[in-house]
């Protein structure tokens, strides 16, 4: 097949080079646009997405969380709980059957008093040091994450009272454990 062109008869001057009728796909400028710009839609909603993530703030929730229950342990510490409660006369229970029938009254009451309360003391302490620990360990938390973001105020508040609890729980614990705070009841007629 020949695909040259002749010339016109009446054209004046007449292009005689062969043209090629080669068949190519093309696309067209418009779905070419189009498709890029769906491609750059995407991309500019992944990075809003991805914007909005690293400025929306932290919620807290277990910092929250954290400070709520070193209050409540401090709270616990001060006012006792039913684990000391059971301790306590485990304590008793097991001392007053160590005792002989002929023990002094001395012995008897290291046994009825004595050891319970040192045991109500060191579980209220034990209260008292997890107080005091997870409520530090809530309001440090802050400096190991980005420094720009802080805890809410009232997170503080709360951490800031487990602190304070847990300190003053600590205190009392000592004083109770070393018998500084009440002296031992002694029997008026037994030798010391």
């Amino acid at each position: 097949m020949d695909t040259t062109k002749t010339p016109a008869p009446n054209a004046a001057e007449a292009d005689t080079t062969p043209v090629a009728l080669e068949k190519t796909e093309t696309t067209q400028p418009a779905e070419a646009a189009a498709d890029s710009a769906v491609t750059d839609a995407d991309l500019d909603d992944e990075a809003l997405a991805e914007d909005e993530a690293e400025d929306r703030e932290p919620s807290h929730v277990g910092s929250a969380a954290f400070a709520i229950v070193a209050a409540g342990l401090g709270v616990v510490a001060l006012s006792g709980s039913w684990v000391a409660g059971i301790v306590s006369e485990r304590a008793s229970i097991a001392a007053r059957l160590e005792l002989t029938q002929a023990a002094d009254a001395n012995a008897q009451i290291a046994a009825q008093f004595v050891d319970p309360w040192h045991t109500t003391a060191m579980v209220n302490g034990i209260f008292s040091a997890l107080a005091l620990i997870v409520a530090t360990f809530v309001l440090a938390l802050p400096a190991f994450s980005s420094p720009e973001r802080t805890l809410p105020t009232w997170v503080r508040s709360v951490s800031w009272a487990g602190i304070g609890l847990g300190a003053l729980g600590i205190l009392l614990f000592v004083l109770m454990y070393f018998d500084l705070l009440l002296a031992i009841p002694k029997a008026a007629g037994a030798g010391a």
